[in-house]
């Protein structure tokens, strides 16, 4: 494909941005990445409506809430690092990690890619501050896939400086796709069926009730004046005397109304199966009869289910930006609540077990180390701690 008009009305020579190159384009091409003329539903619109704000949340909310660690790889081994990457200590200019994770998934969910901008790095070379650009102002060149072009703005950017996650990227292409453009006319419908609604109410919809009077001519002012009185009862949940051959019936909910509630059900249940949530999360029926009993097989059904591509995505774009030996994971079990016994049980059986000793348990329960004649960092199994014991009453029998 011959490279398009826009991209070849630059200016020469180039000035810098930075460390890379900017090029001045005279136009941007957003039929080709960015929001194209024929997308009804913008990012910001599509989040007015209340499923896929809902499904959208709920992954954000839950990917950066999870704590990150740091591994390094010895080996066949792996060895928790201690300290903690600038990356991850000030990602940006606002320091915050849970916001900076935040937009990330949001970008992804709403634009199928999230892009960062490398401004800062160490003395070794390797990022320690990204700034989370806006997916529309970004636009990506993919006649070579293998080394795709980056602009920012209309201005070249060099592809070591940019940080692209994409979600779902078709074979050939580099560029993710985006949910809200491709299923336009499915947030669409919702956006119409909420419009219809809101419109339904402003206008009045179908009156409640209908009371009638088959004796007296009732003129405009006194139907507007014995309307005033019903309605004034009705809301005081008082008792309502009638007096001759008054007829009082409340209207059911018509068929009209029953399909569009239906409607807003359907609705977000098709927005949650895009997004893989709980359709009864965001306002929509579950499929089956499926149900947890405890908040944990909850809990882990949503990290399975849901969130593990999201955070394999994450995990193996923060690797590439760690040093030769060092890998990201995120915490998952710190989004597992059980009860106290719950815990403090399986607290139990790693001690036994010598796969965890004193102080590690206490960890997990924000507690300090103990001192170090209390032998918190001993590994020491049932097998291996009750021996001694053994042997002393061997010795006492003797």
């Amino acid at each position: 494909m011959p490279m398009p008009r826009w991209a070849r009305a630059i200016t020469s020579p180039f000035r810098r941005f930075g460390q890379a190159a900017v090029r001045a384009i005279t136009s941007v091409p957003w039929g080709a990445g960015g929001p194209g003329a024929g997308d009804q539903v913008s990012a910001t619109r599509a989040l007015s409506l209340i499923p896929v704000f809902a499904s959208v949340r709920l992954i954000a909310d839950n990917v950066a809430a999870m704590p990150l660690q740091l591994f390094r790889r010895d080996g066949a081994d792996r060895q928790p690092v201690s300290y903690v990457p600038d990356l991850f200590w000030k990602p940006d200019t606002q320091g915050d990690l849970f916001t900076w994770l935040h937009k990330c998934v949001l970008s992804m969910a709403l634009r199928g890619n999230a892009y960062g901008l490398i401004t800062q790095r160490d003395q070794l070379g390797y990022p320690t501050m990204v700034e989370w650009l806006n997916p529309d102002d970004v636009w990506v060149d993919e006649e070579n896939p293998v080394k795709p072009v980056y602009y920012w703005q209309g201005r070249f950017v060099e592809s070591d400086r940019i940080v692209h996650i994409p979600w779902v990227v078709l074979p050939g292409k580099v560029v993710g796709l985006s949910p809200v453009a491709l299923f336009a006319q499915t947030i669409g419908a919702g956006l119409m069926v909420h419009e219809y609604g809101r419109s339904w109410f402003t206008n009045g919809g179908t009156p409640p009730a209908v009371l009638k009077n088959s004796q007296k001519v009732v003129n405009p002012d006194e139907s507007e004046e014995i309307s005033n009185r019903l309605a004034s009862r009705m809301r005081s949940r008082k008792p309502l005397v009638i007096g001759t051959d008054w007829d009082f019936e409340a209207l059911k909910v018509s068929p009209e109304e029953s399909q569009f509630i239906e409607s807003m059900r359907l609705n977000a249940s098709q927005v949650a199966a895009i997004y893989g949530v709980p359709p009864e999360k965001v306002g929509g029926e579950t499929g089956g009869s499926l149900t947890y009993s405890t908040v944990e097989m909850n809990s882990l059904d949503l990290i399975n289910t849901t969130l593990r591509p999201w955070l394999v995505r994450l995990e193996g774009a923060f690797t590439r930006l760690m040093p030769g030996r060092e890998f990201v994971r995120f915490n998952v079990d710190a989004m597992l609540r059980t009860s106290v016994l719950d815990r403090y049980t399986a607290h139990g059986m790693a001690l036994d077990q010598g796969w965890r000793n004193r102080d590690e348990v206490r960890a997990l329960e924000n507690l300090s180390p103990l001192p170090p004649e209390a032998g918190g960092t001993a590994y020491r199994p049932k097998a291996i701690a009750a021996a001694p014991a053994a042997k002393r009453a061997q010795e006492g029998d003797s």
